[in-house]
This record gives C-alpha cells, structure tokens and sequence, in this order.
C-alpha cells in the first residue's frame, strides 16, 4: 500500500528571488520535505479549499504550516 503524503509546507510568494531564498532556507535547515508555491492570494485559496485547478487534491490533506506573503496580486495576505 502506498501512502501519499501531503505538502507540508504552502509558500504564497510573488517574488520568485523571495521564494527561492524561503525554499533554499528551508532545505538548509532540513524543516520541510516537500514544499508547494502557489503565486498570489487566489491561488492559494483554491489550495487551502481544493478549487480551480487544485479540486483534485484531497481537502483533508490541508500543509502543515502556511508562509503567507502579505503583499500579494489578486487577494492579498491581509485579506
């Protein structure tokens, strides 16, 4: 039986330098196996709830921790 693990890491980050440097920190330190990168505030919405392109996903498998950018196109990280 293969067990499917879930992304334990949601990084909402615009930037592309900010979130290379978030996942290199990161790997560094050993702290997350898998890491997901979502764009903007939409994206990571359809994440969290499994919407749009992420309805696939299995809602429970919600990460373990979410690095939210607060400056962010669409819906921001306040919002």
């Amino acid at each position: 039986m293969k067990i499917e693990h879930t992304d334990e890491i949601l990084l909402v980050e615009d930037n592309q330098n900010d979130a290379e440097l978030a996942i290199r920190a990161l790997k560094k330190h050993h702290l997350a196996n898998k890491v997901h990168r979502v764009r903007d505030g939409e994206e990571a919405l359809d994440y969290v709830f499994a919407k749009g392109p992420y309805a696939q996903r299995n809602r429970d498998d919600a990460p373990k921790l979410i690095l939210l950018d607060l400056k962010l196109p669409k819906v921001d990280g306040l919002e």
